[in-house]
């Protein structure tokens, strides 16, 4: 159902519709697809790629969760180094030549191929669209040069001026402060469950954007709708897609 030039009237069931405002994006996963930066490193042997993908991430998120449970922040990018190092290691792939090729692979990662056009159609009904993310501002802004991406977000917001990483509410709050609405307002995107069920707790109208088809987290929080692309997001807030 479709609202005002700049809202959009996304409803519940048994609860009234609420006027939603703004799209924010988690980055890394949802937006850009991760594999793309070992599959485009030949030095990476094929029937490893998929299995250094997956330990490269699982630890990444490990070291965020960590780091922010101890209070011993690193930035995104010594944080993403060193889980390399560790998923390197542990499959007899490490060389300073790989670590290196693939850390500036991970800085210039993919589009998933439906992100522009559906960017240009939620900008176009007039919602604000942000990125709310891990990554700092210099790799989101690297990402979203090498994806085409430029000019198709009104913020583009890194947990690095807070010092913490999600889950932690104040990354959520970061983003309703900087864009100046209520979370009830937001449409929230995500790929990574435990980052959709955080969002949905702290308030926000969460879309979970399963890719991979994962179950759902047992965690607090419940997203308000499940796809499996982000092409299906417009049409989902009711928006004129023809």
């Amino acid at each position: 159902m479709m609202g005002w030039p700049g809202q959009c009237l996304l409803q519940r069931e048994g609860e009234e519709a609420m006027p939603i405002k703004a799209c924010i994006f988690d980055a890394y996963g949802t937006l850009f697809d991760l594999a793309s930066a070992t599959a485009r490193c030949p030095d990476i042997p094929e029937p490893q790629r998929a299995a250094l993908n997956a330990l490269w991430r699982d630890k990444q998120l490990q070291y965020t969760w960590l780091r922010a449970l101890q209070g011993r922040y690193a930035d995104f990018h010594q944080v993403t180094a060193e889980a390399l190092d560790f998923a390197l290691e542990s499959l007899n792939l490490a060389s300073p030549q790989r670590h290196a090729a693939l850390m500036a692979l991970f800085e210039t990662l993919h589009a998933f191929p439906e992100v522009p056009q559906m960017l240009r159609i939620l900008r176009q009904a007039g919602l604000k669209t942000a990125i709310l993310s891990n990554g700092t501002p210099a790799m989101l802004a690297s990402s979203i040069s090498s994806a085409g991406l430029e000019g198709l977000f009104d913020e583009v917001l890194s947990v690095d001026p807070l010092r913490t990483y999600k889950t932690d509410r104040r990354v959520y709050q970061y983003a309703l402060d900087r864009l100046g609405l209520a979370a009830d307002e937001i449409s929230f995107q995500s790929s990574n469950g435990w980052d959709a069920h955080a969002a949905a707790d702290f308030g926000m109208r969460v879309v979970w954007c399963n890719r991979y088809g994962q179950r759902r987290e047992r965690l607090p929080g419940q997203p308000a709708h499940e796809v499996t692309t982000l092409a299906a997001l417009p049409a989902w807030l009711g928006l004129n897609t023809s």
